[in-house]
């Protein structure tokens, strides 16, 4: 879906097929006709932004045969899909029964991550839109904060450095501009916005900035505005955002708020769980941790890092962080000029929701993840950008 905003420019917004997990080329394909034109054709569009995440082994087939990306482009046209951003977080097996810690390897001090998001890279500069000469990818905070020292650090600068400089080869082979966004999100060594700002000057390349997910943003109790602000101040592009929401419990003393929260801690996914009180930011890996234990105090409100449908706020006595998500989306594209022109809903965890919310079908699936790009689609109306045919 495209949009004008007030200056002019144009802003995409996209929802993230890694809701859709698949390994393989095969698997990607299949995506787009069970699952990304049944959402098309429900919102009544011609055409529809899917942010794809492709695995490694679909990425590797993209980029070492012209056929097969010649046949992902050919699909995408034909089923009214378009492709400007690409998550590049996880590697492979996010559909597997238990992600958890491993959707941070490799982390940016492994070889393997350069040669991944190179990949995609130029996946990507094949796929644009033929009117569109920008696109973006998003990228894991360069590692989960464990077994990290300043060799990798360096490391990991190092390659970051080398990206910029492939980026900037493929610009000058293909005309097509792609930045990389490192994705702050909790337990990682880029936690925050204000983590993102070293390392990132430090690299110090326009085509490596950040991805701002407002569902990471909630949980580590971020003011939006508090965060933009530290980003301009020190130069730092926001190449991406995903729109997403967070689960809040407001009163995690009472044992009906523990019971609620209880149905939300689940095998696949980490759920990180964070309060903020008057000595800084406490928090626990999962979310399981939280409600099972006394680890977290609770004279302040929990907030955990589930992907909750924009649409759907869970049942009282929880909510969902969507005033943060509103915030930080009149900071990014409700001023004068767009911080950023791809945003991307992001609710990969339907399928980890309590049992009796879950969609029981592909049907239901893409009913729910029209209805959160209809509700996006509002935010942005509301704030001044006209949506485009």
């Amino acid at each position: 879906m495209r949009f004008r905003h007030p200056d002019g420019t144009t802003v995409h917004l996209a929802y993230c097929t890694n809701v859709h997990p698949a390994e393989t080329l095969e698997g990607v394909l299949a995506q787009l006709r069970d699952h990304c034109e049944p959402v098309r054709r429900r919102l009544g569009r011609d055409r529809l932004g899917i942010g794809l995440w492709l695995a490694r082994d679909a990425a590797h087939a993209l980029v070492t045969d012209p056929a097969a990306l010649r046949t992902l482009r050919s699909e995408l046209d034909r089923r009214g899909l378009e492709v400007v951003t690409l998550n590049g977080f996880p590697y492979q097996g996010f559909g597997a029964e238990e992600v958890k810690y491993r959707v941070y390897k490799p982390d940016w001090a492994d070889p393997e991550r350069l040669e991944h998001t190179t990949s995609l890279a130029r996946v990507l500069a094949g796929l644009l839109p033929d009117d569109v000469t920008e696109g973006s990818i998003s990228t894991l905070p360069l590692a989960w904060r464990t077994d990290w020292d300043e060799q990798r650090a360096k490391t990991a600068r190092a390659a970051l450095r080398t990206l910029a400089e492939r980026l900037d080869a493929l610009q000058e082979l293909t005309g097509r501009s792609v930045r990389v966004g490192l994705e702050p999100e909790p337990g990682c060594i880029v936690e925050t916005t204000a983590d993102a700002v070293g390392p990132l000057t430090a690299i110090g390349h326009d085509r490596i900035g950040i991805c701002i997910d407002t569902c990471h943003l909630a949980t580590s109790f971020e003011d939006p505005d508090t965060a933009l602000d530290g980003l301009t101040r020190a130069g730092v592009r926001v190449v991406k955002s995903q729109l997403s929401a967070a689960l809040h419990a407001a009163d995690p003393r009472l044992p009906e708020v523990r019971e609620a929260l209880a149905a939300f801690a689940e095998p696949r996914f980490l759920h990180q769980t964070r309060t903020l009180t008057g000595a800084g930011l406490r928090g626990t890996d999962d979310l399981g941790e939280a409600v099972h234990g006394d680890a977290l105090p609770e004279s302040a409100p929990w907030r955990s890092h589930f992907h909750v449908p924009l649409h759907a706020a869970p049942a009282a006595p929880l909510t969902a962080t969507l005033p943060v998500l509103r915030t930080a989306l009149a900071r990014l594209v409700g001023g004068p000029h767009p911080l950023t022109r791809h945003l991307e809903v992001e609710t990969y965890t339907w399928q980890a929701l309590p049992p009796a919310l879950r969609p029981r079908d592909r049907s239901r699936l893409a009913d729910g993840i029209a209805a959160e790009l209809m509700l996006a689609r509002d935010l942005l109306t509301d704030l001044g950008l006209k949506e485009l045919p």
